[in-house]
C-alpha cells in the first residue's frame, strides 16, 4: 500500500466537503493556564457519529463501484469506525455489516444498529472482531472497509490537519492519540507537508502501547480493561506504522488515571463529552505539562462516544480524586448518642451526608463498639479535612477510603 500524499488528502478534503462538519478548532483559556502552554483543542467528538471516523470512512465508500455497492461492505470496530460506515453507508444505499467486540459499549452497539446496519458482537477486543469480520468477507462476498490501514481512511483523517493549520498555521505541536494508526497518520503527512518543522508526538493508552512497541522495538505488555477501549489495538496497522516510523517525533504513554482526569475536564472546563480515547491527547498534555510548557499546541477530541453510566463514574471519581466527596470509616462506641454527635460534627463543617451505613459484625474493633461509614460531599477537600479534625478532635477514629 502506498500512503496518500498531500494532494491526495486535499483532494479527499473536496471529496467530502460538505457531508462531514468541519468541527470547531478552539483554544482553551483554562487548559492553557493549567498546562502552561497555549492549547487549542479540534472537536472532532461534534461530528454527526460523535468521531472522526466519519471523513475516512466516507473518502473510502465514495470511491467505491457500482458493483461493490451493490454487494455491500463489511468493517470491524469498538464503536466509532462502525457507526462511521454505517451512517454514510445508510446515506449512499450500501448494505452494511460490522462485527463489534463483546464488550463495546452498548450505547455504540445501539447508534450503530439504529443507522440500519446488520451488527454481530464477536470477541473481546478488536483483534478479535477484526478476525470474524475478514471471515465474513470471505464468505458473504463483502467489501472490507478497514478501520485504519488503508491510504483512503488515512487520507480522510488527514483533512484534520487541513483545517487545523489553515486556522492556526503557527502550530508549534500536535497532539494525537493512537490506536491502529490511522488518525495520527493522515494528521502527520499532511502536517508535515506543510510545516515540516511541526512536533508531531503520539499518545497511547498505558495498557495497550502496540504502536510504542512496534516503532521503539519494545515489548511492553499489552492488554487490560481502558477507559479508552477506541485505541485498545493489539496489532497496530502495516501502512500506518511505515508512516508514523517516518513522521512522528516520538510516542507516549498515558494512565488510566490521567484518562480520567483529562474526560471529567473537559465536562467540567470545556462542557463537553468526550470518551476515553478521544481525552488521551489532552491526558497527556496534564500529565507531563512539563514537555509542552510555553508552547502552541494542539489535540484531537476525536471521539465522543462514552456510556453515559460510564462517565457519571468518571465524574464522580474526578470528585473523590480532588477531595470533594469521601467516604470515612469511623470507630465509635455502639451507644445511644454516638450517631448524632457525629452528624453534628458534619452539620458544624457544612458537610452533606449522601449515605451512611453502620458495620458491627465485620470490624477489628472490640464487641461495643461500631464502624459507621459515612459517603459526604463538601465545597472543597479543605472542609472534608477540617471534618476529620473534628471528628477527631471529639475522640472518634477516623480513616478515610482511597481511590488508587
Amino acid at each position: 500500500m502506498t500512503p496518500p500524499d498531500l494532494s491526495a488528502i486535499r483532494a479527499t478534503a473536496e471529496r467530502i466537503r460538505g457531508a462531514v462538519v468541519e468541527t470547531p478548532f478552539l483554544q482553551s483559556r483554562t487548559l492553557s493556564e493549567i498546562i502552561g502552554a497555549e492549547t487549542w483543542l479540534k472537536f472532532e467528538n461534534l461530528q454527526f457519529t460523535a468521531a472522526y471516523k466519519e471523513r475516512g470512512a466516507l473518502n473510502k465508500l465514495l470511491q467505491l463501484t457500482a458493483e461493490e455497492r451493490a454487494r455491500g461492505v463489511i468493517a470491524a470496530s469498538a464503536g466509532n469506525h462502525a457507526q462511521a460506515v454505517a451512517y454514510h453507508g445508510r446515506r449512499l444505499g450500501i448494505p452494511v455489516t460490522i462485527v463489534m467486540p463483546t464488550n463495546t459499549p452498548l450505547m455504540k452497539v445501539a447508534q450503530t444498529e439504529g443507522h440500519g446496519a446488520r451488527v454481530l458482537l464477536f470477541g473481546e477486543r478488536f483483534d478479535d472482531a477484526y478476525a470474524k469480520a475478514r471471515e465474513l468477507e470471505a464468505e458473504e462476498g463483502l467489501v472490507f472497509v478497514h478501520p485504519f490501514d488503508d491510504p483512503d481512511i488515512v487520507a480522510g483523517t488527514g483533512t484534520i490537519a487541513l483545517e487545523i493549520l489553515a486556522a492556526v498555521p503557527d502550530l508549534d505541536t500536535l497532539v494525537v492519540p493512537i490506536g491502529g494508526g490511522g488518525l495520527i497518520s493522515g494528521i502527520a503527512i499532511a502536517a508535515r507537508a506543510l510545516k515540516p518543522g511541526i512536533e508531531i508526538v503520539g499518545v497511547e493508552a498505558e495498557l495497550y502501547p502496540s504502536m510504542k512497541n512496534v516503532v521503539e522495538g519494545g515489548s511492553q505488555k499489552i492488554g487490560g480493561d481502558t477507559l479508552a477501549e477506541g485505541i485498545a489495538v493489539k496489532e497496530p496497522g502495516t501502512l500506518t506504522r511505515a508512516i508514523i516510523k517516518e513522521h512522528v517525533d516520538r510516542i507516549e504513554l498515558v494512565s488510566e488515571r490521567d484518562l480520567e482526569h483529562a474526560v471529567a475536564l473537559l465536562v467540567g472546563i470545556e462542557k463537553t463529552v468526550v470518551e476515553g480515547a478521544g481525552a488521551a491527547g489532552l491526558a497527556l498534555l496534564l500529565a507531563q505539562p512539563e514537555q509542552f510548557k510555553g508552547r502552541k499546541v494542539a489535540t484531537v477530541l476525536c471521539g465522543g462516544n462514552i456510556d453515559t453510566h460510564l462517565l457519571a463514574n468518571v465524574l464522580i471519581r474526578e470528585l473523590v480524586r480532588c477531595g470533594r466527596i469521601a467516604r470515612l470509616r469511623i470507630g465509635a462506641q455502639d451507644q445511644p448518642g454516638a450517631l448524632a454527635s457525629i452528624t453534628a460534627c458534619f452539620h458544624a463543617g457544612g458537610v452533606n451526608i449522601i449515605e451512611v451505613n453502620h458495620q458491627r459484625i465485620f470490624s477489628k474493633l472490640p464487641a461495643k463498639d461500631t464502624v459507621i461509614e459515612v459517603e459526604c460531599e463538601a465545597r472543597d477537600a479543605q472542609a472534608i479535612d477540617a471534618l476529620v479534625e473534628r471528628l477527631e478532635g471529639k475522640g472518634f477514629v477516623v480513616e478515610r477510603a482511597e481511590l488508587d
